[in-house]
């Protein structure tokens, strides 16, 4: 892995203690963007990864353990999660994330790109890869056994390179990845692609809907603006984010701008001043006030709390 430096604040330079972004750089001789371990093979090599100490960083492609021993704590979006046998943690790109020692943990290690999925097959996954899909994923009691066996079976062909032509080899391991990712998509909390409870156009819209709020919820914070973007009425729009998430437009983009703040402060270390400037708020007080509102915290507080236990 590889650190990317350019990732920067708000005026174009480098934010204070800017929270690295992690580029894909699998070891010499890895085809394509797919690269599979074990949980204590991972540790093992790599003793100066962002776990000694531990510190906050995001990454450009997926993060997928299954854990199958002992117990596994991970920070996503600043919330520790738990993961014990059986369960599956998911980080996903662009999430702020931060490792604890793995201890008594066991587990195959998958990372992969999002190129690495074919786009139909992407656009079936699409719920299970989004950005707010869980992080902690707990497969149907009957999938268990058959999803840690096929992990091990990516784990075996990945580690058979060279064995049979490239090509091959590498049909084979995304073959395996997909057919665990469709398993996975079964999870309990996954909503499947094309539900009748949401219907084909609904659906893509809300996808749509993501896209344009990932791109500009920095400067567009009104449920009409993302219509206009969308080319809908604002009441389709709404009726589409409460069909597919129980929540308004306006609540989703609330979310979406506290989520930066929180990596931002906690993880980034920038101050409130210039964390309510990149998020468009006119006036530091009532980035405050929305701030205060929705975690029970003042931003400096938060920031407080945040702070490592190292520098």
């Amino acid at each position: 892995m590889v650190v990317d430096k350019r990732h920067s604040g708000p005026s174009g330079q480098a934010g204070p203690a800017a929270v690295p972004l992690y580029g894909f750089q699998p070891p010499v001789g890895t085809p394509y963007g797919l690269e599979v371990s074990t949980v204590e093979d991972f540790f093992a090599q790599h003793d100066d990864w962002p776990w000694n100490p531990p510190r906050p960083g995001r990454a450009t492609f997926h993060y997928l353990i299954a854990v199958t021993e002992g117990e596994l704590l991970h920070d996503v979006d600043h919330v520790t999660q738990t993961v014990g046998p059986g369960q599956w943690l998911w980080v996903r790109p662009g999430h702020a994330q931060c490792w604890h020692p793995p201890g008594a943990a066991r587990g195959t290690f998958i990372l992969f790109e999002p190129e690495v999925l074919r786009p139909d097959l992407a656009r079936l996954l699409a719920p299970l890869t989004a950005h707010q899909a869980p992080a902690v994923l707990s497969p149907h009691p009957n999938d268990i056994v058959w999803l840690q066996q096929t992990a091990l079976q990516l784990l075996d062909e990945h580690r058979a390179l060279g064995r049979r032509p490239l090509d091959v080899h590498h049909a084979l391991r995304r073959s395996l990845l997909e057919s665990l990712l469709l398993r996975l998509a079964n999870s309990p909390g996954i909503v499947p692609v094309g539900t009748p409870t949401a219907g084909t156009g609904r659906a893509d819209r809300y996808g749509r809907f993501l896209d344009a709020l990932e791109l500009h919820f920095r400067d567009l914070h009104q449920a009409a603006d993302y219509a206009e973007l969308l080319d809908c009425s604002v009441r389709t729009l709404s009726r589409t984010a409460r069909d597919a998430t129980g929540k308004g437009v306006r609540e989703l983009i609330d979310e979406r701008r506290l989520l930066e703040a929180r990596r931002l402060l906690g993880g980034a270390r920038w101050d409130a001043r210039t964390v309510a400037v990149h998020l468009g708020f006119t006036d530091p007080a009532n980035f405050g006030r929305f701030f205060r509102d929705r975690t029970g915290l003042a931003p400096a507080a938060f920031a407080a709390r945040e702070a490592p236990a190292h520098p």
